[in-house]
């Protein structure tokens, strides 16, 4: 197999600035539809619960989603290179509105958890091509300031989908946050079947690497699971967590070997020896493994240490994704501005960097203002890293690679997310029970516990749940020898809550130095299209 030239003439359409407008604007709204969706249900739930039943399956509405959506994302990136962006895009939207008006008319909680794969596999082509657009229309050296708007529209999603999801659930029906979607995805349809080019690389025709997709998914999927499953339904160490865990690193060869000998691999592997594309993807999968493994576990900390409501602890969220916004909006232009984007990587890498470790520093003294602030600052320099290498990968391919290079970066922000949370909920969870132990240990008349008083002892849950506390208040003040002791204990329980949420947080930032450092070993390419 030959290796192509890393570098092309720019293929781009004759088209004016506004129709170009238009299709942005059409992708833009695909986009916010499948990023909303990963948001928008975390509200309803509740109610879709008290609904349907299925209390012990509710989290599948979230993993068959994330499961689909993610392990698809290198398929899709690769048939819009073999059959252009237009069709599987469109394709793409369709199928999303399909699995949302199922999902608007399921019945029990199984038939949701289904229509929500479905979903999922419609949001895989939305994500991963909808950055991609951007290389069919602009040159390297135009496409910042549309990066930047595009990493503003994830950003954005985050902030507005729980407000829109609560405000449905309790103004109309639950149902109405996926049918919601069809008079948008609609309109997503019509944007892309009247504006978008059709355009085919004939170099790329060929068969479907249909041996290498099944392997991919067969890989990605146990992993995935193994890492939601993992610490939460099944411990690491039980059987099941393990087969998967062994499952994948099984398949794993098996992918080597077979896109080796593909004639048309869903990923081809010598983009790995691509050093721009190599080091970018590394990059991006650090900055996942902190971003994800981080910011995820500040509400528990404004709601657990500060002592704040759940609707405050989303609250904070906000001031962070609309930093995202504005920071991911102005690197993007001055990208295109400049014509450079490797000190725009180091820079956002190194400013989250910092806001994670002013995370770090916070205590179980801390107000929720310093939690605000903190998350500012890391979302202001996330944001700036949003545009940067998206940019770089494209700007080292040929156009016709477009598609699978540019949807790998999707593809390991997310796994790298996965695996961050994962970690992260381990430490954390290890960390605050043997603190709590400690704690328990030192307590008169802790001989006299019950299991159950100490397991819920060491369950940060105790802290926010006000059923929970008057249990155990219960448990402890029926015992003389515990009466006085459930107040120190709860102390003790938010003490170290607070020591093991800023043990998390500053793995989070070596896992963003690392990405910053390797950040450096990028090297920058002038981009196409730009005088010099």
């Amino acid at each position: 197999m030959t290796e192509p030239l890393p570098l092309d003439k720019p293929i781009f359409g004759d088209f004016t600035k506004r129709k170009k407008i238009i299709i942005m604007a059409g992708a833009m709204i695909g986009l916010l539809m499948a990023a909303l969706d990963q948001t928008v249900v975390a509200t309803a739930l509740p109610q879709v619960v008290a609904d349907l039943g299925g209390f012990d399956r509710f989290a599948w509405v979230f993993t068959a989603y994330m499961l689909a959506s993610t392990a698809l994302i290198p398929i899709m990136g690769k048939l819009s290179d073999i059959y252009g962006r237009k069709w599987v895009l469109t394709g793409g939207a369709a199928i999303f509105m399909i699995g949302s008006v199922l999902c608007g008319t399921a019945f029990t909680m199984n038939q949701l958890i289904i229509y929500r794969a479905i979903q999922g596999i419609g949001a895989a082509s939305l994500m991963a091509n909808s950055f991609t657009i951007l290389a069919d229309l602009f040159p390297p050296a135009e496409r910042g300031k549309w990066q930047g708007l595009f990493g503003a529209t994830f950003a954005l999603a985050s902030v507005i989908g729980p407000v829109t999801g609560g405000y449905i659930t309790d103004n109309f029906e639950w149902r109405w946050i996926f049918l919601i979607n069809v008079p948008v995805g609609i309109v997503t349809i019509i944007f892309l079947l009247l504006t978008m080019p059709s355009i085919h690389h004939q170099s790329n025709k060929g068969t479907i690497d249909f041996a290498g997709a099944s392997v991919l998914i067969l890989l990605v999927v146990p992993f995935l699971l193994a890492l939601t499953l993992g610490g939460d339904l099944y411990d690491w160490t039980s059987l099941q967590i393990i087969l998967m865990f062994l499952w994948s690193l099984i398949m794993l060869p098996c992918f080597v070997i077979i896109e080796r000998r593909a004639s048309n691999p869903i990923i081809p592997l010598w983009v790995f020896r691509n050093p721009v594309y190599s080091v970018s993807i590394f990059a991006i999968f650090m900055t996942g493994l902190g971003m994800f493994g981080g910011v995820v576990f500040v509400p528990l900390f404004i709601q657990g240490v500060v002592g704040s409501s759940a609707t405050n602890s989303g609250a904070v969220i906000v001031p962070m994704s609309l930093a995202i916004v504005l920071s991911s909006t102005i690197a993007g232009q001055l990208i295109a501005r400049t014509g450079h984007y490797k000190i725009f990587g180091s820079m956002g890498l190194g400013v989250m960097a910092f806001g994670l470790y002013l995370l770090a520093d916070l205590g179980a003294d801390s107000t929720e203002w310093l939690a605000v602030r903190n998350m500012i600052v890391v979302g202001l320099g996330l944001g700036i890293t949003f545009p940067v290498y998206v940019i770089a990968v494209q700007n080292s391919f040929e156009h016709r690679f477009a598609g699978i290079v540019t949807s790998t970066t999707q593809f390991f922000r997310q796994i790298g997310g996965t695996m961050g949370v994962a970690i992260m909920g381990s430490i954390l969870a290890v960390n605050v029970g043997r603190s709590m132990n400690e704690a328990v240990s030192q307590t008169p008349g802790a001989d006299n516990l019950s299991n159950d008083v100490l397991l819920a002892l060491g369950n940060p849950q105790l802290l926010i749940d006000i059923e929970s506390k008057s249990k155990i208040q219960e448990a402890l003040t029926s015992d003389p020898n515990t009466a006085l002791a459930f107040s120190d204990l709860l102390e003790a329980l938010r003490i170290s809550l607070a020591e093991s949420i800023s043990n998390v947080f500053l793995l989070s930032m070596v896992f963003v130095l690392i990405a910053f450092l390797a950040s450096f070993f990028v090297k920058e390419v002038a981009l196409k299209g730009r005088e010099h």
